[in-house]
């Protein structure tokens, strides 16, 4: 199965195990770093949170579709990100945070499949300056 149709089906079954994974995923960022739960401090009404991960969700699904306008974007919002202090790297973890949820949600589900088309998905990701 291709990866395209790997990470679908992801988060097709992470959304029948959860309607709304954004708490979760968001609570996962901040495990991964605290310090960046300050920098949503002003998104009171949740709607910076909410338009941000549309806008991964958005990329990732264009990546694995092979739309090339998603690695503009991801480059673009890298950029930006960096106004607000954040590293490259620690950009990523937004990815990895959606990641985690899903082999969460899906528990004993998760294949070794599914890992290794992530890992090819977040290696991407990484590799897009």
């Amino acid at each position: 199965m291709p990866n395209a149709e790997i990470i679908h089906a992801t988060f097709e079954r992470a959304a029948e195990a959860c309607a709304d994974p954004a708490p979760l995923i968001y609570t996962r960022l901040f495990e991964l770093r605290p310090d960046f739960r300050p920098l949503f401090d002003m998104d009171t009404d949740g709607g910076v949170r909410g338009s941000m991960l549309a806008t991964c969700f958005e990329a990732i699904l264009g990546l694995v579709e092979g739309a090339e306008t998603q690695r503009v974007i991801i480059s673009a919002a890298r950029f930006s990100h960096g106004g607000y202090g954040v590293l490259d790297a620690e950009f990523d973890l937004m990815f990895t945070a959606i990641r985690d949820v899903c082999r969460d949600l899906l528990g004993p589900g998760w294949t070794a499949e599914e890992e290794a088309a992530w890992a090819d998905l977040l290696s991407e990701i990484a590799a897009i300056a």
